[in-house]
């Protein structure tokens, strides 16, 4: 039951690479066929479960709302989009995001379970860290308007060059990645390259300093809430 319980679950969740939009799209009727086998699998576990379970147990389980909600959401979706797609109106399957739902609330998936979870109360602490990064990178962002806005450099593309914040935002965030260094300071270092400092400065705040905290915080506090729940084991 637990390796056919999770070959469906994974066979929902892959219907996502061959429904449209795709890169491998298969026809409406096979993915949705799928989606229903998959459905009625998950319904007939579901209700296996209710026959070996008490009633009152099986009904305060928050888990098996969450799996029937899940299964009720996602037919009502498919029948619509159905029936838009036969009149030719375009619209999208919004139930889609439910589908790890499935992987997380059936009763095989305890250490799924007990991870996310553990994801979920290191949330909150992080929170403080988190804000800290994005405080730097807001005024970073708004002492690169100051510096750069004012003297009408361009890209190489011909483009305005750090004049709009929200677009400072997004660039230096990139640029916490790397991704997009060391084009992303050229405009301003053609201009002087004393504007070099400006982006070493923030690289090393953001990049190796707030970064590496981050992932310190993360580990520590996923580590910690892993370790103090009931059956958790962490060396």
């Amino acid at each position: 039951m637990r390796t056919a319980t999770y070959f469906f679950i994974f066979l929902n969740l892959s219907l996502a690479l061959f429904e449209e939009p795709a890169v491998y799209p298969l026809p409406f009727l096979a993915t949705s066929v799928l989606e229903v086998l998959c459905l009625l699998v998950f319904l007939g576990r579901l209700t296996h479960f209710a026959k070996v379970t008490l009633h009152n147990v099986f009904w305060k389980d928050t888990k098996n709302i969450c799996i029937m909600v899940a299964i009720l959401l996602s037919l009502t979706d498919l029948a619509i989009y159905g029936v838009l797609r036969l009149y030719g109106v375009r619209s999208i399957r919004w139930s889609r995001i439910v589908r790890p739902i499935f992987l997380i609330n059936f009763a095989e998936s305890r250490q799924i379970r007990r991870a996310f979870r553990s994801i979920r109360n290191t949330l909150p602490e992080i929170t403080y860290v988190f804000l800290l990064f994005m405080f730097s990178l807001l005024m970073f962002s708004l002492m690169a308007l100051k510096l750069f806005g004012e003297r009408n450099l361009q890209t190489a593309e011909g483009l305005p060059y750090f004049r709009n914040y929200l677009e400072i935002v997004f660039d230096l965030y990139v640029l916490v990645t790397t991704a997009n260094s060391p084009d992303v300071m050229m405009p301003a270092f053609d201009f002087s390259s004393w504007y070099a400092l400006f982006f070493i400065a923030f690289v090393i705040i953001n990049t190796y300093i707030f970064m590496s905290l981050f992932l310190a915080v993360v580990y520590n506090n996923y580590k910690k809430h892993l370790k103090v729940m009931p059956g958790g084991v962490c060396d």
